[in-house]
């Protein structure tokens, strides 16, 4: 009977094979570097199968993921910096020290201890690397993202609303702001008020528990198959879009809208 561990060396055998002279070239050229595309590729692949529900769809992108790793690994091993043991050896002896609750004596009441414990052995482990409450952020991450978590960690330090009353007017004040600024001109300063009025609405998010990432992307997801809907309809009517009128375009945007609701009743 095969366990994950056959299947897991199997892998690197395969990368090995395919990095080896006699297997294939375009694997054998790739590096860190010319990697990096691919595995924000995968990951956002991954996010797409798990938003659309299908265990199958989610159980191929999440090898593609984990090839990455291993790819990476591969290339490291050749070099002779570090394996794809050291990386999961790492792994686990991460997750260990920082679930002392788990895997120690320590004891926690609630989620709150145990994020702030999480966060202590985190600095802990990065020493006089990370000297403020705001380190750690990967500055790569996408805009949303990144503003959610920097606002989580000033949030933990609290600096921070009391409830969510004044997080509402934020926002609105921001987007006061920003309307005031149409009227300058002045693309600094919309860009600067615009910034500021999706980073309240980021702390928003996060006061009502809810991913502005996520958010978006569905409300994305929302908006082109309405859109599709739109061009459809006015392709079997042998029309396109740019000769048929707004108010044709929004009865159909209405009509996906409508057709979208019915659907989610019917499940």
């Amino acid at each position: 009977m095969k366990t994950e561990t056959d299947g897991f060396s199997r892998l690197l055998e395969l990368m090995r094979r395919l990095r080896a002279p006699g297997g294939c070239p375009w694997d054998a050229e790739q590096t860190h570097e010319s990697l990096k595309r691919y595995l924000l590729e995968e990951t956002y692949e991954v996010m797409e199968a798990i938003d659309s529900g299908s265990p199958e769809m989610l159980k191929e992108e999440l090898g593609d993921l984990l090839l990455q790793a291993v790819f990476h690994s591969a290339i490291a091993e050749e070099k002779g910096e570090f394996t794809m043991e050291d990386v999961l050896q790492i792994l686990c002896d991460k997750l260990i020290r920082r679930h002392p609750h788990v895997f120690g004596d320590l004891r926690v009441h609630d989620i709150d201890q145990l994020v702030d414990n999480w966060e202590r052995i985190k600095k802990s482990e990065k020493g006089e690397e990370r000297r403020s409450a705001l380190s750690g952020v990967p500055s790569h991450l996408p805009a949303l993202l990144r503003a959610q978590k920097i606002s989580e960690k000033a949030a933990r330090v609290g600096f921070d609303w009391d409830h969510i009353d004044p997080v509402f007017a934020k926002v609105l004040e921001e987007l006061k702001e920003l309307e005031e600024t149409l009227f300058t001109g002045d693309q600094e300063r919309m860009e600067a008020e615009l910034g500021d009025l999706l980073f309240a609405i980021v702390n928003l998010g996060r006061f009502l528990s809810l991913n502005p990432e996520d958010a978006l992307r569905k409300t994305i997801a929302r908006f082109t198959s309405r859109f599709s809907h739109v061009e459809e309809s006015l392709h079997a009517r042998g029309k396109s879009l740019r000769e048929s009128s707004l108010e044709e375009m929004d009865s159909l945007w209405e009509e996906a809208k409508r057709k979208e609701q019915m659907d989610e009743n019917s499940r």
